[in-house]
């Protein structure tokens, strides 16, 4: 038996379980399974399987006018992996008092499941300045977006540009962002049921996919 409930009978609002521990072999049975951790500071882990799932498509990301001004423009380049403690640290960053659910553990086990080669980072540079990021796990043909942060207005969007490429071009079927944000949702992001969405991790999840680093890497995506 796993160490999780059955998410289909869980609450959509709500956690399913809570406890336990962030070893990369309980974060990996907790991906394919279609739930993630959200701890509460130093406190115990949460476990969540939300209903309904937000997930942007291969092909669905919506691309702005001024973002593609921004694609346009270059002066900024783009890498995968290569920073991936710095991008982690970084979305873990809050102004004081809006504290973190990316606590020092939470870093300590993205790292070991970057070190797997499960964790992979998308990186946004000026010069030698790490402008802007996201961090995932890639779960066969799935890809579940963490965090991302940008230190410069659409740094953040230039790294979902850039990594929509990555899935796009290594036969990912799916962006799995977890939760809907207006901000997400104004780069694509659509619902799902969670039935649907654990139908789709079941199908892929034991399919290779292919993370190709240099595909990010260089000088902006285009649009």
């Amino acid at each position: 038996m796993g160490r999780f409930p059955d998410p289909r009978w869980a609450p959509g609002d709500a956690p399913l379980a809570w406890g336990g521990d962030l070893h990369v072999d309980t974060l990996v049975e907790a991906y394919r399974e279609g739930i993630f951790p959200w701890p509460a500071d130093e406190g115990p882990i949460w476990w969540w399987s939300p209903d309904p799932r937000a997930v942007i498509p291969p092909g669905g990301l919506h691309i702005s006018r001024s973002l593609r001004r921004t694609l346009r423009r270059g002066g900024w380049r783009c890498t995968s992996d290569r920073a991936f403690a710095d991008v982690i640290a970084a979305c873990a960053d809050r102004p004081p008092g809006d504290g973190t659910w990316i606590t020092p553990g939470m870093q300590e086990a993205y790292l070991r499941l970057h070190e797997r080669g499960i964790g992979h980072s998308v990186e946004v540079w000026r010069g030698r300045d790490l402008i802007g990021g996201l961090y995932g796990v890639a779960i066969g043909r799935l890809f579940c977006g963490e965090s991302m942060f940008h230190r410069t207005s659409d740094a953040s969007k230039v790294a979902m540009v850039a990594t929509m490429r990555i899935l796009e071009r290594g036969g990912f079927v799916l962006f799995d962002v977890q939760l809907t944000t207006p901000h997400l949702a104004s780069m694509g992001a659509v619902e799902i049921s969670r039935e649907e969405y654990l139908d789709l991790l079941r199908t892929h999840r034991d399919t290779p996919a292919t993370w190709d680093v240099t595909v990010a890497r260089g000088d902006l995506p285009r649009a």
